[in-house]
């Protein structure tokens, strides 16, 4: 037993000598409870709903107030049928409601009054959900217009369309996520694995002792890494294509420009973790934690963002797969240009750009 003890205490002051283990044990736990805790949340709310009103009636203005007092739906605007389109491109929307003039008049009379919901449906799940939210609201709002006692059909119908995906195919919401996940993941895996492997086999030093500076290292590091990733991404897109029938409706030079962009913030991104890990299994672990759950949990892929709690929605904002995912489903589902997805390429961009500059500071403070 006093073996036993020994053996525990000297155990207990290595890991408390040994910082990263001690982080890794305590952190790491509360970390992933907080996030799965708040991420992983199947209610959809605050759909972003803009309203097509025609009729502009106390009948028409009753129907939208019930959108809005269900909790379900934030009224983004009163637009008209062009910038239904215009909004529903950019993602500004998941859902339009068309009321169409003499709405409030068919009611009057007892004839049967429809209404159109246009919803997004390039997050099939998302969009699923939304149609059962706007066909509740109206038939709870058509009640209204019909006696307790009365066994008529509702007054109101309503005429769902989905856009983008009329099938509502899963696939066509999980591939393009799919892809982001796998892109980033073994781009940030490759990467973070580099420098570290030439700490671990004593090549540093010689590097440091040539005529390079940090930059140029970081970038030649990165070129190879990002012609392989590039090849494997694309390969990812056609076999997705060819296999699970996911369209290409947008320009090609401007899907890979996004794949390039996000690659690239990816591949920076593995080179700051192997500028800080010293070991392959640290950088390994390290490229995972900050790979895996952000792509998978707080970018959109699986969660809609806009049910995660405040805070999470704002760190939603530095996860480079958030930006990837809107600009990919964007060209190969909605076919959008580069007016429209301009914001999310310069994200990414600007994503890319500060990562690298990152890992060449440290790296030159290394050198130092």
């Amino acid at each position: 037993m006093k073996k036993t003890l020994a053996v525990a205490r000297k155990e207990f002051r290595q890991i408390v000598r040994d910082r990263r283990t001690l982080l890794i044990l305590l952190f790491v736990p509360t970390f992933v409870l907080l996030l799965f805790g708040y991420a992983l949340n199947f209610d959809i709310r605050h759909v972003r709903l803009a309203v097509n009103d025609s009729d502009r009636s106390a009948a028409s203005r009753s129907l939208v107030s019930a959108f809005v007092n269900s909790g379900y739906f934030d009224l983004i605007a009163s637009v008209d049928e062009s910038e239904t389109t215009r909004l529903m491109d950019r993602n500004e929307i998941r859902a339009a409601l068309v009321i169409p003039s003499g709405f409030s008049r068919a009611l009057a009379t007892g004839r049967l009054a429809s209404v159109q919901v246009l919803i997004n449906g390039d997050n099939a799940n998302t969009a699923t959900t939304v149609m059962g939210y706007a066909l509740t609201i109206v038939r709870t709002e058509s009640a209204r217009y019909v006696p307790a006692a009365a066994t008529v059909q509702p007054l109101i119908s309503i005429e769902p369309r989905v856009w983008y995906n009329p099938e509502l195919r899963s696939a066509l919401f999980l591939v393009p996520g799919l892809i982001a996940y796998i892109a980033m993941i073994t781009a940030v895996v490759s990467t973070a694995l580099s420098i570290v492997r030439e700490k671990e086999r004593g090549t540093m030093e010689q590097v440091r002792m040539a005529p390079i500076d940090a930059g140029s290292f970081i970038v030649g590091k990165t070129i190879p890494y990002f012609f392989v990733s590039i090849v494997s991404s694309v390969g990812i897109v056609v076999v997705s294509m060819l296999l699970f029938g996911m369209p290409m409706r947008g320009s090609w030079p401007l899907l890979f420009a996004a794949l390039s962009l996000f690659l690239v913030g990816a591949l920076a991104l593995g080179l700051m973790i192997s500028t800080v890990a010293d070991t392959q299994q640290v950088a390994f672990q390290a490229a995972l934690l900050v790979s895996f759950l952000p792509t998978l949990m707080l970018s959109g892929f699986i969660f809609p963002i806009a049910s995660m709690p405040r805070f999470l929605q704002l760190v939603t904002y530095i996860v480079p797969a958030r930006y990837f995912l809107v600009a990919l489903r964007g060209i190969v589902l909605k076919g959008v240009g580069l007016s429209i997805c301009w914001p999310d390429l310069a994200a990414l961009a600007v994503f890319a750009v500060a990562v690298l500059a990152l890992a060449s500071v440290r790296l030159q403070r290394q050198w130092a």
